[in-house]
């Protein structure tokens, strides 16, 4: 089980022959993806961004690929999961579940292109005509209610029906007074300019006087969900938060596989669960984690902080899931060349993505355009002040 088995009857995408790694450089973190090829001439992408591990995850998945991918059919999915978690022993954390979350999405651009049909084809189809996103990303300017409104108002114009948005600056653990104060005056002025659903991210940062002092505060606001309120150290006080809130509580994009989601859905922790398809073990394991959440009555609204490729991968993982909600996306905020390097990624259309035609996930890396953006290794930290300008440095 743990070893390449090429004595088995070959699929029709042949076996995997060979595995890259490529990274493009952009304003504000560099994105990175793997690229299987097969003997029959298919290949097949992943996203494997990490924000500051860039050449981690290369060098995890460039290991990877003669340990447990060279010889492998792509279409032994649920095989080739098991062995690349289990034989190396990864027991969750980001780097490899970055990696196998990308494998995985490569994995299933194949099989889809062997057979002809798009990658969500493979994974349920569909229990929709299109997926509602909502923007995340636009608010880079000055941390001002007004400032917050204008870019609102922008977004909407585009045609978003929901924005996600963190209010809080720099605040960790606590906030004083004054930044109470500025941060609930910013989500009043967003709610007075813009008639569509917000929902207010904490990552994952306060104490938990703070976060019911905040729940609150924000009541007024016709909060969609609030967001990762608590460190994940305190999983078991989600609970009890959730049983004060006015609103739906969300989260979960730190977890990367059903063993780290295991606490969240034991203890009952949150209403919304948000697994990352770059981040949880791409389509085998996405699947399985909207299964459970299903049977705890919980919704799904994969958090996707990645490039397109990503964006594009989810629509096709969650076309197929019942409980979906809705799905997240920066893509409104990128360069024209991340679009022009990641070829046929599915683009936003008044808040929505239509359903795929291409077969597997329909995209294509250009290398040349990789070539003339490579990575820069910049980093921005969270918890300085500003850091929602998104400077590196």
């Amino acid at each position: 089980m743990l070893t390449v088995d090429t004595t088995r009857p070959v699929g029709p995408a042949g076996r995997v022959s060979r595995v890259e790694t490529l990274a493009l450089g952009t304003a504000w973190r560099d994105f990175s993806y793997v690229r299987v090829h097969t003997d029959e001439g298919l290949s097949g992408v992943g996203e494997i961004t990490h924000p500051y591990r860039g050449r981690e995850t290369a060098a995890l998945a460039e290991a990877m690929a003669s340990r447990h991918l060279i010889g492998a059919d792509p279409f032994d999915v649920e095989e080739i999961w098991l062995r690349m978690y289990q034989g190396d022993f990864l027991r969750g954390g980001d780097v490899g579940g970055i990696v196998v979350s990308g494998i995985d999405q490569a994995l299933h651009d194949i099989m889809g292109k062997a057979l002809g049909v798009p990658a969500y084809r493979l994974t349920g189809g569909a229990c929709r005509d299109r997926i509602r996103v909502y923007a995340n990303g636009w608010y880079t300017g000055d941390r001002e209610p007004g400032e917050f409104a204008a870019r609102a108002k922008d977004v909407v114009a585009r045609g978003y029906t929901a924005l996600k948005f963190d209010p809080f600056g720099a605040g960790l653990g606590e906030l004083s007074r004054a930044e109470l104060r500025r941060s609930i005056d910013i989500v009043a002025a967003v709610r007075e300019a813009v008639d569509v659903d917000i929902f207010i991210e904490g990552h994952a940062r306060f104490a938990m006087p703070t976060a019911t002092r905040l729940l609150r505060e924000l009541e007024p606001y016709d909060v969609g969900w609030f967001e990762e309120p608590l460190p994940w150290t305190h999983i078991e006080r989600y609970a009890e938060l959730r049983r004060r809130a006015p609103m739906p509580i969300s989260g979960g994009e730190h977890f990367h596989n059903r063993y780290e989601y295991a606490r969240l859905f034991a203890t009952g922790a949150v209403d919304i669960i948000q697994p990352d398809l770059s981040m949880a073990g791409g389509f085998t394991e996405v699947r399985k984690l909207a299964a459970q959440a299903e049977v705890h009555a919980m919704l799904v609204a994969p958090h996707n902080s990645n490039s397109p490729v990503c964006t594009t991968a989810s629509v096709h993982a969650t076309l197929g899931m019942p409980n979906f909600t809705i799905l997240e996306t920066f893509d409104g905020m990128l360069e024209d060349y991340v679009f022009q390097a990641v070829r046929g990624a599915l683009p936003v259309v008044d808040g929505h993505i239509g359903l795929p035609t291409r077969p597997g996930l329909g995209i294509e890396l250009v290398d040349e355009v990789f070539a003339e953006h490579p990575p820069t290794g910049g980093f921005w930290n969270m918890f300085a002040e500003g850091w929602e300008k998104r400077n590196r440095t």
